[in-house]
């Protein structure tokens, strides 16, 4: 049928413009350590036409409510309120333990375990004895002058279970919900980096220091 020829092509194109290479999902992440024994590892990229000091600002006010946004879709974890569209300078610095909002409202939410600036945001979510349940690691890596690739992985500790589900049950949930939020994301990131000016952002005295960042 001819309607059929044009979207498989494109869809295509849309799963692979997030899809993480075989060397990358084969690669130990910063994060990985946090979770030893993860019951699944999820990896996804994206290549974003600006430089790692360019796409950073977008990375650390992730979050709901009063934050920056997941850059997902609104209407199922921003409250319908839209992800923002600019830097927010007073969310650029956030410490060890600053939590990003699941939801707007919620007090439970991504916990920030690592930060390397303009390299690494690893955030977990943690179980009631003070562990990672779920690790979330973003990593931005300069592939060409103003080009980077920014990959994200998720891990699962031993003990998760999505909403109480068996773990098979939770493997295959996770993969279809994660890919769907996790591609909306990335896109959304970069959209946003490539549309704003580059080198324009922060400007360099704000960075905090190495002493800052270690976890």
């Amino acid at each position: 049928m001819p309607w059929r020829s044009g979207p498989a092509p494109c869809r295509r194109r849309l799963w692979r413009s997030v899809r993480a290479t075989a060397d990358e999902r084969a690669r130990t992440l910063p994060g990985d350590e946090r979770i030893p024994r993860a019951i699944d590892t999820l990896t996804h990229g994206v290549t974003i036409r600006r430089s790692p000091r360019d796409v950073w600002p977008w990375l650390v006010q992730m979050g709901a409510g009063s934050r920056g946004g997941w850059y997902s879709y609104d209407w199922l974890d921003n409250g319908r309120q839209p992800s923002t569209g600019r830097i927010v300078p007073e969310l650029q610095h956030p410490s060890i333990g600053t939590v990003f909002p699941a939801l707007p409202g919620a007090t439970e939410g991504f916990t920030l375990l690592a930060i390397e600036h303009e390299r690494v945001l690893t955030l977990g979510w943690m179980a009631l004895d003070g562990t990672p349940e779920v690790t979330w690691t973003f990593v931005l890596e300069e592939v060409a002058p103003g080009v980077t690739r920014l990959l994200v992985r998720v891990r699962g500790g031993p003990g998760y279970r999505f909403h109480g589900l068996p773990r098979l049950l939770t493997r295959l949930v996770v993969h279809a919900v994660h890919f769907m939020m996790q591609r909306r994301q990335l896109l959304g990131i970069r959209r946003r980096a490539e549309s704003t000016p580059p080198d324009t952002l922060m400007p360099a005295h704000c960075s905090p220091t190495a002493d800052e960042n270690a976890a």
